[in-house]
């Protein structure tokens, strides 16, 4: 079994090396991959391509917290067949937004497009959590409007992980490391 440790944002150049890795690892031949996920999140477009890929592949994927696994980076978490945290981790919901990095002027139009932007992609995170956990579609967006924060007990009890438990990865296991 391959291990991969990725502490990284999840955006374009991310998420295009960790599904190449993961190609690799199937064109090997393995059934199994174990991925140690810590992350601030990041793109929308970049957490649910990986979700979606994630989710077809043909192996066994064992998603575990080891320490801060933020906004979407949650539904790349979700991914997991098999789902841990360790003892010293959280799992931190918001709600989707946008940056503007410089004066702009937004017409109707332009705010219309952004706001439609914004609520599908809220429903298609809140959906794929509603999917992967005990929680309902409600549960959710109340979690995304209250930006709250779970612990490894609390994650435990609304279906994110399965178990709270360390890593433990056996000497002489095949480990990548994400270096960006």
């Amino acid at each position: 079994m391959t291990y991969i440790n990725f502490h990284a944002p999840i955006d374009m150049k991310t998420s295009q090396v960790l599904m190449n890795t993961l190609a690799q690892i199937v064109a090997k031949g393995e059934d199994e991959v174990y991925i140690l996920l810590s992350s601030g999140g990041g793109m929308v477009i970049s957490g649910v391509t990986l979700y979606n890929y994630i989710r077809a592949l043909p192996l066994k994927v064992i998603t575990h917290n080891v320490g801060i696994v933020n906004s979407v980076a949650n539904v790349v978490f979700l991914a997991g067949d098999e789902r841990y945290a360790v003892p010293n981790s959280s799992f931190l919901f918001h709600g989707v937004g946008f940056d503007i990095k410089q004066p702009t002027r937004f017409e109707e139009k332009q705010i219309r497009e952004r706001l439609i932007s914004l609520q599908r992609d809220t429903e298609l995170l809140a959906n794929i959590i509603k999917e992967r956990t005990n929680l309902q579609l409600e549960e959710v967006k109340k979690l995304f409007l209250e930006a709250q924060t779970k612990n490894p007990e609390e994650a435990k009890q609304i279906g994110i992980i399965h178990e709270v438990q360390e890593v433990n990865i056996p000497k002489g296991a095949n480990i990548i490391s994400f270096v960006l």
